[in-house]
């Protein structure tokens, strides 16, 4: 039996852990990414949580996934389909088999399949895997709950504690059928359960028996994978998620700026995390306050601002809209705050767990009044902390508050990051009043090629002064209704913003000639540029233009999308870029790509439409509606 079991080596594969929410699906995934980001694998993850905050067990809306794409290079997106999918019980068979490939092998816990289980998960009979059509020469049937506790029979732990360590069996099964080294997975283990050594004891107990039955029995698989890195930048590297890497952003921006770094924020899903991380961090000047309400959350950073201080607030796309009050007043007041929205599934409560891009126009246009505000869009997890940095550099340096946006997709999942060296990442200058306006100093004077107006901190002498919500006279600072200063008052705001410098829009893949231009925006990048290097490989002229830079839009914005014949924007919501592009760039009339399903794009799916795209005929002139290019 060894000398039959090959060893393959593989470019990339996708693994799928699902069970019940309280399985421990999201920890294995985590252990078994970050293993694999430390020996130097590229890699994109999806936690996917259920909506439920506690589902019955067992019950199809309780399944918890998590799926990681691990690659020899640079990894883009989590994958369409996985290569191996772990089922703890019926139900997370019954809703993520959708997720395998055909070919794909499966590991499930045989002790999970009994026939109330069955039922729960809805199966029509015993044999579930005919009923779903699994050839059983794919599936490793393995009694894990029956050998968790053969393993942990002398442990001295309770029934319902050794039933928590069954995630790290399947781990141990998954981490033998890739060659992963277990001496990294016992670490991570001990690390996190350092105040607590018997359960991390156990849990590594249990993960080696997963290993070894790999090992022992085959799993019956005829081989097993190898997954080699290839040449990588060096550097320090670690598995970081998009809200760590945000708060990491922040963090870094004052640091850099010698300001101390607030946040006001009240929790939220999926942007809790970036307050939890930040909470942990005391010792680097942070200060975070847990408000009692989104709208004081905001108000609490203003204040902050105000202050001194390096202000920040987070929420998602709900907190957005009792925020905006607030957010209004540090629009008028210019007081350089960063807003970040981790856009979740809406209207209203909408889907908590789910991802989506429908906050863009709410950001751009969701106050009252003119009310302009620059907008950052995250393109994966780890641009979160380039994202989160440059927000924090323009709100300071131009003086107005910013929009960062991320979404769940990029905020929970995680990407294999290099530590940057903060010396190294650009300078922050505040645009603090100067000593020649003591004594003279008055809000609203600005600089004459940004349009910034001056920071004085309360308190110091000779620079006294009243900000608030009321309209204020340009040159005085007093309030004032006077109808040509509000006019005026109201074009310095929006032309402040519209000067800001941005990075320019590049063109990916085939600049010169492409016969089709994808068009997106923020966290969509990595699913974009995969369906281009497909559509690609294919024999087709494609490019990608991906915007980090929403407001104000890159200068080069119209001469590039000019240059097309054919361009579709692709967007999680009904067409918010495209409406934008549309307002900002004369006779640009777009195909749209729209998709609101909770759920990351299919890289599969996209390509499709895309070369049916391609293959037809360029339109006549057009007439009608725009509804004529929403592609189906």
């Amino acid at each position: 039996m060894e000398e039959q079991i090959e060893v393959k080596e593989l470019d990339n594969v996708v693994v799928h852990f699902s069970g019940d929410s309280g399985d421990g699906m999201q920890l294995a995934g985590n252990i078994f990414t970050t293993v694999s980001a430390t020996v130097g694998n590229g890699v994109s993850t999806f936690p996917d949580y259920p909506a439920d905050i506690r589902a019955p067990q067992g019950s199809l809306t309780g399944v918890s996934g998590f799926q990681v794409h691990i690659g020899a290079g640079k990894v883009y997106t989590p994958g369409d389909r996985c290569d191996v999918l772990v089922a703890m019980n019926a139900a997370a068979l019954k809703m993520q088999y959708k997720h395998c490939k055909p070919s794909g092998t499966i590991i499930i816990d045989t002790d999970s399949f009994g026939p109330r289980d069955l039922q729960k998960a809805e199966f029509r009979s015993d044999d579930y895997l005919g009923e779903m059509g699994i050839d059983p020469d794919r599936v490793v049937a393995c009694p894990i709950t029956k050998m968790v506790k053969e393993c942990l029979a002398d442990s001295g732990m309770d029934n319902k504690s050794m039933l928590k360590c069954r995630n790290m069996f399947a781990l141990g099964i998954v981490c033998w059928l890739f060659n992963r080294d277990l001496t990294l997975v016992n670490s991570f283990l001990e690390k996190k359960f350092k105040k607590k050594p018997a359960i991390a004891e156990a849990n590594i107990r249990v993960v080696e028996a997963g290993y070894n039955y790999g090992h022992n029995v085959h799993a019956s698989v005829p081989n097993t994978y190898r997954i080699e890195s290839k040449v990588k930048e060096p550097g320090r590297y670690m598995d970081i998620t998009g809200n760590k890497a945000t708060a990491y952003g922040l963090m870094a921006a004052a640091e850099r700026a010698g300001l101390r770094l607030f946040l006001g924020s009240y929790p939220i899903t999926p942007a809790t995390d970036i307050l939890h991380e930040l909470a942990k961090h005391k010792s680097m000047g942070v200060t975070t306050v847990q408000c009692e309400d989104e709208i004081a959350g905001c108000a609490s950073a203003i204040g902050a601002a105000f202050a001194g201080a390096l202000a920040a607030t987070s929420t998602s796309g709900p907190g957005i809209c009792l925020k905006s009050e607030a957010m209004n007043l540090a629009v008028i007041d210019e007081l350089p705050l960063v807003i970040i929205d981790v856009q979740r599934g809406g209207p209203s409560t909408g889907m908590p767990t789910k991802s989506e891009q429908t906050d863009l126009l709410q950001v751009l246009y969701g106050r009252n009044g003119e009310s302009p505000m620059p907008v950052i869009a995250a393109t994966s997890p780890t641009d979160c902390f380039d994202a989160a940095y440059h927000a924090c550099k323009i709100a300071l340096e131009h003086m107005t508050p910013v929009v960062l946006l991320t979404d769940a997709f990029i905020a929970n999942g995680s990407s294999a990051w290099k530590l940057p060296n903060i010396d190294e990442l650009p300078e922050i200058h505040p645009h603090f009043a100067t000593e020649d306006q003591k004594y003279k100093y008055s809000p609203y004077k600005r600089d004459p090629e940004t349009l910034a107006r001056y920071w004085a901190i309360p308190g110091t002498e000779g620079y006294a002064h009243i900000l608030g919500g009321l309209e204020k006279d340009g040159e005085t600072g007093s309030i004032s209704t006077d109808p040509e200063n509000h006019d005026l008052m109201d074009h310095l705001r929006w032309d402040k913003v519209a000067r800001i410098p941005v990075p320019d829009l590049k063109v990916l893949g085939d600049e010169a000639d492409a016969d089709l231009l994808i068009v997106g925006f923020g966290s969509t990048y990595g699913h974009l540029y995969s369906a281009m290097e497909e559509l690609r490989r294919k024999g087709h002229k494609v490019a990608l233009a991906q915007f980090k830079y929403v407001n104000p839009l890159p200068k080069n914005t119209p001469e590039v999308l000019a240059r097309y014949k054919k361009v579709v924007v692709a967007e999680q919501n009904l067409g918010q870029l495209a409406a934008l592009l549309r307002i900002r760039i004369n006779n640009f009339a777009p195909y749209q790509y729209n998709q609101v399903k909770g759920q990351p794009f299919v890289v599969s799916d996209l390509v499709a439409t895309f070369e049916k795209l391609l293959k037809a005929p360029l339109p006549k002139e057009e007439t009608g509606t725009f509804y004529t290019k929403i592609l189906q």
